[in-house]
């Protein structure tokens, strides 16, 4: 019933923005906005993603609902294909037609818009529709210029055509989605005029809770009973109280994906262990206060006695352990009765007992790095939530590579990189870095991270396609600096329904950076906000 009633909601929403579109309503020429204004229309878009309706259905302000960007309303109707085909196995080669796209890096999971004008792509799309051995899928490249040549990228995206319409000049409207990753073994062009390839699918990596080639050959902790030196103990920094939170919510991730033998060599009894230790014999207490004098805390540096409660060890005569007062032997002995008495053996147990410190696994493990990337997300873009796929590290780093408001170059660079942790580790990097965004020509600062305004469902970027055919993604910002108006705003083939667009230009060099799109209605909100081309966006949006 909830469902329906949000169907309801959604279906009477486009009723209205259709109607507003057939009002003559004068459109305002936006040539300056209050910021006040902007900020109020920001916190209203922010507080929900649905119509705010009264009891009698009148309409008191009318937000705009991002769940439409998504569905391309300006194609018209589309119909489903219904030969689809199923994933294939990695390394398995596939001759398709292929599509070069300026402007456009594909990934999987991500939906493309086509409009199909010219002869030879009508031809490729017929053809990829009727394809025996890989139905209603086209290979997707992105082609760009170096000087006055076109360079085509070496990996691509398989799409499947999920959504048609054949119009009656012949023209096709296509909604496809991106597929798998493939490498272009060669290409030519068929004798029909279009371009065709031949294709090798990448054979994903399984994403790994934990890198298991990196644990080494490590005695047991409670089996060295005291014979500890230097090149048996292994070193790490001490867990800092902000940590607890990430290694106890890594514990899980790490004691799944162990075998029985991993498991004994990365954690062992921790009662027997600190028996060792306290009734350890002479030379063992000489070797502890050897390692006390080399820092702050006894065991401070060692991720076997990662023990303190942050405090440091201070010697009962008031000196520093690193001081050079002398000890007695009764005064050793007393300090590591204490210690052993004032452990928390919760968090010893979590502490690894392998070469490299919980860190070290944790650059590594996807599903680690899949929360992060996800938490991050969540903090500077918001929408969509990440929470659904968090556990699926693969769908998680192609769905942020496709959505990440950075220029396309660096979007390439994400499609090549092999392994999920790989990616999501400069995912994780992008996020932390992305502040500017700059014109790719004159270097002039457009907008900020601040500024961004998540206009689709999808997230901050999206792919469109034109009346002429030309796809361009784009990235959304409540405000713009330095950005000059062309022309006058037109509603037709408006990508966001409700809203008419004015051509953008940079102030500077005056290059086409997008659009600015600005509400119909004044009831519609946000009121206005700017698109910005990921194409015409410099590779450097520190």
């Amino acid at each position: 019933m909830d469902d329906d009633r949000i169907l309801e909601r959604e279906r009477l929403q486009m009723e209205q923005i259709r109607e507003l579109d057939f009002e003559e309503l004068q459109v305002e020429e936006v040539e300056d906005f209050r910021e006040s204004d902007e900020d109020d229309d920001l916190a209203a878009f922010r507080s929900t993603s649905h119509t705010h309706l009264s009891e009698d259905l009148d309409v008191d302000e009318l937000i705009f609902n991002p769940t439409l960007a998504p569905l391309h309303t300006y194609l018209g109707e589309v119909e489903d294909t219904q030969n689809r085909i199923a994933f294939v196995d990695g390394g398995t080669i596939l001759k398709l037609p292929l599509f070069y796209l300026e402007g456009v890096v594909l990934f999987p999971e991500a939906t493309l818009p086509l409009r199909i004008i010219q002869s030879s792509f009508l031809a490729a799309i017929e053809r990829a529709l009727n394809q025996a051995n890989a139905p209603c899928t086209i290979g997707v490249i992105r082609v760009y210029r170096e000087g006055a040549q076109f360079k085509y990228a070496s990996v691509g995206t398989t799409a499947e055509i999920r959504q048609y319409r054949r119009l009656g000049d012949g023209s096709f409207n296509v909604i496809t989605r991106g597929q798998q990753r493939f490498r272009l073994k060669r290409r030519w062009t068929d004798v029909e005029g279009f371009p065709c390839g031949e294709v090798q699918i990448v054979e994903e990596d399984v994403p790994l809770r934990t890198p298991r080639d990196a644990f080494g050959k490590l005695v047991p902790v409670s089996n060295l009973r005291g014979r500890y030196n230097s090149s048996t103990m292994v070193l790490s920094a001490p867990l800092r109280d902000t940590d607890e939170q990430s290694v106890a919510n890594s514990e899980e991730s790490f004691e799944t994906a162990l075998s029985p033998s991993e498991k004994r060599l990365h954690y062992s009894v921790v009662d027997s262990t600190m028996d060792d230790w306290t009734s350890s014999d002479d030379d063992q207490v000489d070797r502890t206060s050897d390692i006390q004098s080399s820092g702050s805390h006894a065991f401070s540096s060692m991720s076997i006695g990662c023990l303190s409660s942050g405090q440091d060890y201070k010697e009962e005569d008031g000196q520093s352990a690193n001081g050079k007062t002398s000890i007695s032997q009764g005064q050793k002995q007393n300090n590591l009765t204490s210690l052993r008495k004032n452990t928390n053996l919760t968090r010893f147990r979590m502490v690894p007992r392998a070469f490299w410190p919980f860190w070290v696994y944790g650059m590594y493990d996807a599903y680690y790095l899949a929360q992060r990337a996800a938490d991050l997300w969540k903090q500077i873009v918001g929408v969509p939530n990440m929470d659904a796929i968090v556990n699926k590290p693969d769908i998680l780093s192609f769905f942020i590579a496709s959505k990440i408001p950075v220029s396309e170059s660096i979007r390439q660079e994400l499609l090549e990189l092999n392994g999920v942790s790989y990616r999501l580790q400069r995912e994780i990097e992008l996020l932390k870095s992305f502040d500017r965004v700059r014109c790719k020509h004159c270097q002039t600062v457009i907008a900020r991270r601040s500024d961004m305004l998540v206009m689709s469902s999808d997230g901050p970027l999206g792919a469109y396609v034109n009346p002429y055919g030309y796809v361009h993604e784009i990235m959304t910002f409540y405000k713009a600096n330095d950005i000059a108006l062309s022309g006058r705003a037109v509603k037709k083939d408006s990508w966001f329904p409700g809203y008419a667009w004015t051509i953008a230009n940079c102030a500077t060099c005056e290059t086409q950076l997008g659009w600015l799109f600005t509400a119909t209605n004044k009831k519609l909100k946000p009121s206005s906000f700017w698109a910005v081309r990921g194409s015409q966006v410099a590779d450097d949006n520190l």
